[in-house]
């Protein structure tokens, strides 16, 4: 029997309720579909962890979540402020997405202290424990989970000594309020005096405080070290007008630095930092508890440098130095 004949022998309004059921059935699928929600929340706008936004949502394109697709993607920066970086995580934690992802430490603490069962995922947060985000770095059991930006600080002193080999004060320019910074200060208290250098620290808990912090430096230090502290990167020119000025060489912990006027980078490409979350994140949406995912770190460390800074800032580079790096900024 065909279906037209069967379905003119049923009673108009069955034939009707089983179109608008078949019709609802559609919608409900699609909706599905589009079930699967990220909200992405930075502290700030800067290079690397702009780098980090793109690769999160370059992950999850790759696994098949496309934004206006199957996937509700919200993106907000905070803006360097703390405050409405606790707004913005508060209207998140209302919405109830699959997942929420804090880019930098202040970002993650915002929304950390907000909630405790919605999945939050941190990127480019240097000591997830010290920030008191995870308990360890094993998995937490908890909402957390996340990948670091941690850099071995030894192989860091090592590429200072190679650029500045006759450094033997260090100049540090960080926020105060950010944990990140503040455990790397307290390690090159520790690491330093063992290599015979000495830390010299300029307090900058705004990013407008960045250009005094670095003047006060002046004179006091034969190199600049910058971990990757959102104040001073998301104000690096500051420093680098400094530096070029003083002629005081820069040496940061930030790649993307190097392209704005630091002579050298031993860190983490940003945007494989962000791919790395965003595999985490989609681990998540496809059923895993972030508490059963231990915290990551990033071991695909590249060397950048950048001559004509180092010519402004009075140093020669070693021809060796130069061929060894993964790329020479021009």
């Amino acid at each position: 029997m065909s279906s037209s004949l069967a379905s003119s022998k049923l009673p108009r309004r069955l034939v009707v309720g089983l179109a608008a059921a078949a019709a609802f059935l559609a919608v409900g699928t699609a909706q599905g579909q589009q079930q699967k929600s990220v909200a992405v929340l930075s502290i700030v706008e800067h290079p690397a962890l702009d780098a980090v936004r793109d690769g999160v949502k370059d992950a999850l394109q790759q696994a098949g979540f496309e934004a206006g697709k199957n996937l509700k993607w919200q993106y907000q920066s905070a803006q360097g402020n703390v405050g409405t970086a606790g707004q913005i995580a508060r209207k998140y934690i209302g919405d109830k997405p699959d997942v929420i992802v804090a880019i930098a430490t202040p970002s993650a603490q915002a929304v950390a202290a907000g909630t405790k069962s919605v999945p939050l995922v941190f990127s480019a947060v240097t000591d997830p424990v010290a920030a008191q985000l995870t308990p360890s770095w094993d998995a937490s059991g908890t909402n957390v989970t996340g990948v670091s930006d941690m850099l071995a600080l030894d192989k860091q002193i090592d590429l200072l000594k190679k650029v500045v080999p006759q450094a033997k004060r260090v100049g540090m320019v960080y926020n105060p309020g950010e944990a990140n910074s503040v455990v790397v200060v307290r390690q090159l208290k520790e690491l330093l005096p063992k290599l015979g250098l000495t830390l010299v620290e300029a307090p900058a808990p705004r990013s407008v405080d960045v250009s005094s912090a670095a003047r006060s430096l002046a004179g006091k230090v034969d190199v600049i070290y910058t971990n990757t502290d959102n104040n001073v990167v998301s104000a690096y020119e500051a420093l680098v007008k400094v530096g070029n000025e003083a002629r005081i060489p820069l040496i940061a912990g930030d790649t993307d630095s190097v392209k704005r006027g630091a002579i050298a980078a031993l860190g983490i490409d940003y945007h494989d930092l962000g791919l790395q979350t965003g595999r985490v994140v989609v681990q998540i949406l496809q059923g895993t508890k972030p508490g059963d995912i231990k915290p990551q770190t990033s071991s695909n460390l590249r060397l950048f440098i950048n001559p004509s800074a180092a010519e402004k800032q009075g140093v020669k580079l070693s021809d060796d130095l130069v061929k060894s790096a993964a790329e020479v900024v021009r």
